[in-house]
Order: structure tokens, then C-alpha cells, then sequence
């Protein structure tokens, strides 16, 4: 089973790539984490502009997403088939996936507002040591500020902030969006099918409805 889940950032594709991996016991291949390990671990130049390049809100070139993505794909654990949460971002990298003979069975569109989303993600706080999670909001810490487990100050991702959310907005609207009909049109020929969710709902909502989608 392979299943690539597209949207933009905050519309809840995350969360349901989490849920869904598990469930189908497939590996969660989420580019951002991804991004954010390598580059944390490396000092190498290149490494250093790409880390810049994400905290802005722009987009990572497409020969060093396609190389990484290649790299994991090609795995042990990848061999009964995975989730790609958030690749491909570009008409190049679908491309780049499809000569590369990386197909698969499903391509899930969430959608979801900019207020939904600006809300959801501006109000993200991260425990560093451990990448636990929470949101003002709608899952709140304890005590206000502060890990659940070592009580450590949580903080907010620099590309968490609201300037920088609009500007990877907009980098999704320009780059990413042709890719949904690049797939829509794939979807007409190709053995894979082709799914819009709305990720304005409730989890659980969502989640049931991915549930009915893949085992039909």
C-alpha cells in the first residue's frame, strides 16, 4: 500500500498520516521531519542554506528533496509500502518520482481554509528534547508553557509564525497546487485513485472517512 497525502501545511495531514500509518503498520514519511533531522545533524553549507531556506517559508530545491525521499523509499521497512505526508511539492518531484518508478495507490488531497489553518499552526508549541506537541488551544499543556513530562519551557518553530505561515501558504498555492492536477490528470490513466478530503473537520471525522477510502 502506498499513499501520498497532499495539502497544505496545518490542514491536518499530519495528524491523519500518523493515525493511518499505524493503523495499516506502513512507515510515516513526513518530508518536514525529515528536513528538520538531517539538517539539525549536519553543518555542511549546503545543509546550512537549506536550513535557512525552510525557516523563511520557502521551498527546499527539488534535487536534494527527490535524493532524500529516493534514499528512504529504498529502505527495508518501505518494502510493503508507505505514506509520503507532504511530497511531492513540485510538478519536478512528481515527475522526478514517476521516472524513477515510485508509484502508488493512492493520492489524498486535503483541504482546509487559511484561518483554519493559520489558527492551527500559530498556535503549535514543541518540546524540543522530545518533539511532543501541543496547542494552545485545542490540546493545551498542563501547566501553561510547559512540557507534560519534564515541565521544560515549550517553544514555537520559527516557521510556526504567522508571517512565515502565509509565505509557505503561498508557496503552496504556487508550487504545490499544479501537482493535485497533475495527479488528477494521472488518475485518469494509471492504476491509482485520486481522493479531496476536508480537513476543516474533526479528527475522527476525517479519520473515518480515510478508513472507508482505502478499503474500498
Amino acid at each position: 500500500m502506498r499513499i501520498i497525502f497532499l495539502g497544505p501545511p496545518g490542514s491536518g495531514k499530519g495528524t491523519q498520516a500518523h493515525l493511518i500509518a499505524n493503523k495499516y503498520n506502513i512507515p510515516n514519511i513526513s518530508t518536514g521531519t525529515m528536513l528538520r533531522q538531517t539538517l539539525t545533524r549536519s553543518t555542511h553549507k549546503s545543509y546550512e542554506l537549506h536550513k535557512n531556506i525552510m525557516h523563511t517559508g520557502d521551498l527546499v530545491n527539488d534535487e536534494f528533496m527527490v535524493q532524500l525521499i529516493n534514499t528512504r523509499i529504498n529502505q527495508n521497512d518501505c518494502r510493503n509500502g508507505f505514506l509520503l505526508d507532504g511530497f511531492p511539492r513540485t510538478i519536478l518531484q512528481a515527475k522526478s518520482m514517476k521516472q524513477c518508478k515510485i508509484f502508488v495507490n493512492y493520492i489524498i488531497e486535503f483541504f482546509a481554509s487559511d484561518s483554519v489553518i493559520i489558527d492551527r499552526i500559530a498556535g503549535r508549541r514543541i518540546h524540543v528534547g522530545s518533539g511532543r506537541t501541543y496547542h494552545i488551544k485545542f490540546n493545551p499543556p498542563r501547566n501553561y508553557g510547559l512540557d507534560d513530562i519534564t515541565g521544560e519551557i515549550l517553544t514555537t518553530r520559527k516557521d510556526d509564525h504567522e508571517e512565515v505561515i502565509r509565505k509557505r501558504l503561498s508557496n503552496y498555492y504556487q508550487h504545490t497546487e499544479p501537482v493535485l492536477d497533475y495527479y488528477r490528470e494521472e488518475s485518469k490513466y494509471k492504476k491509482m485513485k485520486y481522493f479531496s478530503v476536508d480537513g476543516n473537520r474533526d479528527i475522527s471525522k476525517i479519520y473515518k472517512e480515510l478508513i472507508n477510502i482505502i478499503s474500498s
